[in-house]
């Protein structure tokens, strides 16, 4: 299996989880379904393409590498005539995720690299405004999504790295087949229409788990092991042992 590695990393992301008119908020980390649409929108897909429902078959899962720091913004709409609404809107400040997606088709794999390259369509982590900082760096390794975020290094950024401590316990989430012997839970997140006048999603099962990683530019020391061990210890009747 061959593996896409995505860095997805922004000023701003968000990624919503619910909706309604007066208020939109994020996820933690970027659902299936947005990175769907980055894909459909580098292959150059139409929202009414019956050919994004196939970008669903891809093995999912999700790491974060820089948790991001989330904001609300609001604004003051003009609804109807004389009536006026206060919107909010949530978004992830600064946040890092590195996406990666899973097939036995290496020619789609080697294909969505080299869409994600030269997009046929503005891509955006989201939502229209939120760009990605930058050209998206991408990679193709062998194995599986998990397998490879688990052994990938770390990705934050070296200013967010040197305020972290000496280790550090990165989340991942994923498609819960990747894990079948974890529990998982069911999100509203597999794309059945992107057609504005009538979106579609599907459940699909999902798993989380966490990766520890060495960061080589914490600023902070490791403590030292304890040398308790070198010394003789008293036992419970007062003897040394």
């Amino acid at each position: 299996m061959k593996t896409l590695i995505i860095n997805l990393t922004a000023p701003l992301q968000s990624y919503g989880n619910q909706a309604t008119f007066e208020r939109r908020t994020t996820n933690d980390y970027p659902s299936k379904s947005a990175v769907v649409g980055l894909l459909a929108a580098a292959l150059g897909y139409r929202r009414r393409d019956s050919r994004v429902k196939a970008l669903n078959a891809l093995q999912f899962a999700v790491r974060t590498d820089q948790v991001g720091v989330p904001l609300t913004d609001f604004h003051i709409v003009e609804w109807k005539a004389d009536t006026r609404k206060i919107t909010y809107r949530g978004y992830l400040q600064d946040a890092r995720f590195v996406v990666a997606l899973g097939s036995d088709d290496e020619s789609l794999i080697e294909r969505l690299r080299d869409a994600l390259a030269h997009p046929q369509f503005q891509l955006f982590l989201g939502r229209r405004a939120n760009v990605p900082a930058g050209p998206l760096r991408t990679e193709i390794l062998d194995g599986d999504p998990l397998q490879v975020l688990e052994t990938l290094d770390w990705q934050a950024a070296k200013w967010y790295q040197k305020k972290q401590s000496p280790t550090v316990r990165l989340s991942i989430m994923a498609d819960a087949d990747l894990l079948p012997t974890t529990a998982s839970t069911l999100v509203k997140d597999r794309v059945e229409s992107f057609d504005q006048r009538d979106r579609q999603y599907g459940f699909r099962a999902v798993t989380a788990t966490v990766v520890t990683k060495t960061n080589p530019n914490s600023r902070f020391k490791s403590k030292p092991e304890s040398d308790s061990a070198a010394k003789p210890e008293l036992d419970f009747f007062g003897g040394l042992n």
